[in-house]
């Protein structure tokens, strides 16, 4: 009865883009921390600022969700997406923060490659959430989550190689600790991203 004075749609597309940029800007922010430990609480605050941006879009997604009558696909596959994205934010946040707190000094070569692989993710994870609009995109998306696995897939074999190296090089135990823990949060940002795709890619076939 009272479905008729709710929205029918709402903004989610707007909203999903949106939080989109905060996760690409927010990489960038991530990417300059890891090269830039000069500058790492300043980059961190860039870094906090964006997840808190993204947060604040998470939570008005929600909200939408139990303000809207039809929503332009399944509710559940809406929350998965918009909360996994932010899980995303929450990780690299996390990556910046235990940069900061560790005092950290030096980093691995390989860091600043996984930082790199995260940029390249999450601006995947913006083109196929761009595309979401319009189903007849389907294949397009479908392609750029392969790119996305194919990159989770880069930072994994990175990591392995990285923290063999670190075992076999680093002598001290706390810095071993540091990197080994920063490392493996760098590459827990594009574990995320493909858990994104594989919603995105989730929506698609049941939409498409």
């Amino acid at each position: 009865m009272f479905s008729r004075f709710m929205p029918k749609e709402g903004k989610f597309f707007e909203i999903f883009n949106a939080h989109a940029k905060c996760l690409v800007d927010a990489s960038h922010d991530l990417e300059r921390l890891v090269n830039q430990l000069d500058e790492a609480e300043v980059h961190k605050k860039n870094v906090q600022l964006k997840e808190n941006q993204a947060d604040k879009l998470t939570h008005e997604t929600i909200d939408l969700l139990h303000k809207t009558f039809i929503t332009p696909f399944d509710r559940d596959e809406i929350h998965k997406l918009i909360t996994t994205m932010d899980d995303i934010l929450d990780l690299m946040e996390d990556v910046a923060t235990a940069v900061w707190l560790y005092d950290v000094r030096s980093l691995t070569p390989e860091a600043g490659q996984l930082a790199r692989i995260c940029v390249g993710s999450c601006e995947q994870v913006a083109q196929a959430v761009a595309l979401l609009k319009d189903m007849k995109n389907a294949s397009a998306i479908l392609a750029i989550c392969a790119v996305i696995d194919r990159l989770e897939t880069e930072a994994d074999g990175l990591l392995r190689a990285a923290i063999s190296q670190l075992f076999r090089e680093e002598d001290d135990v706390k810095s071993l600790i540091k990197h080994k823990a920063i490392l493996e949060l760098l590459e827990e940002v594009t574990d995320k991203c493909e858990d994104v795709a594989n919603i995105i890619e989730g929506i698609v076939l049941e939409n498409a």
